[in-house]
């Protein structure tokens, strides 16, 4: 199993047992998202911008206008790191002390390249598709004016960890008889009934039936 090497940067210091490296939990956290925010220093001060993303093998794509300032910093190759966090559970516990999430989480690092041609096409694409699967194929394509006022920036990942907890409560010993309600409260992300536009007579696409039962 492929593994991203341990080192001072993406080991997991805060419960070490939690933390996983092979690729294959840390993409499968990815490719369940579709939101992730991204972190970077510019002019001495630190930033987190939110934002879609798309996957594609080790590569990570944003995109946004060409005026973004997020964006314009990051195509001169300096180094970012993307977080992507999805809450499974609230862990409610007898003490305040002890409530806790269950949590699927990847953190990564890498530096980003502006994406152009096949690759520009192909970066865009994955992002609407990790928002919604197929959904690339079921709306047009962007014109070549949109295409120049937007950038597509390919982040190659050098280096990520995963954190997951999923477990139950964690209470000391002796508040263990106290009379307070202590457990899990899942919480899931659900889709509702779609809402179709002004004019909008076409039936529902296979993307939004295949996440709403429609």
């Amino acid at each position: 199993m492929e593994s991203f090497e341990k080192t001072s940067r993406n080991t997991v210091k805060r419960i070490p047992k939690r933390g996983q490296y092979d690729k294959e939990t840390i993409y499968g956290i990815l490719d369940k998202n579709f939101l992730c925010h991204v972190s970077f220093s510019m002019e001495g001060h630190p930033f987190i911008i939110p934002t879609a993303y798309g996957r594609i093998e080790d590569t990570i794509y944003f995109h946004g206008a060409t005026t973004s300032r997020m964006l314009q910093h990051l195509e001169n190759g300096l180094p970012a790191a993307v977080a992507v966090t999805k809450v499974d559970a609230l862990v409610l516990a007898r003490s305040a002390f002890h409530h806790s999430m269950n949590y699927h989480s990847v953190v990564l690092f890498g530096k980003a390249t502006i994406a152009t041609g096949e690759e520009k096409m192909e970066g865009l694409k994955a992002i609407s598709n990790q928002i919604l699967k197929d959904r690339w194929e079921e709306c047009r394509s962007p014109s070549e004016k949109e295409l120049k006022a937007t950038t597509v920036l390919a982040l190659q990942i050098e280096s990520a960890s995963a954190k997951i907890r999923a477990e139950g409560v964690n209470d000391d010993k002796e508040d263990m008889t106290l009379p307070y309600w202590a457990g899990l409260l899942p919480i899931e992300t659900i889709y509702g009934k779609p809402q179709p536009d002004k004019g909008v007579e076409t039936e529902l696409p296979g993307s939004i039936k295949m996440v709403t039962g429609c």
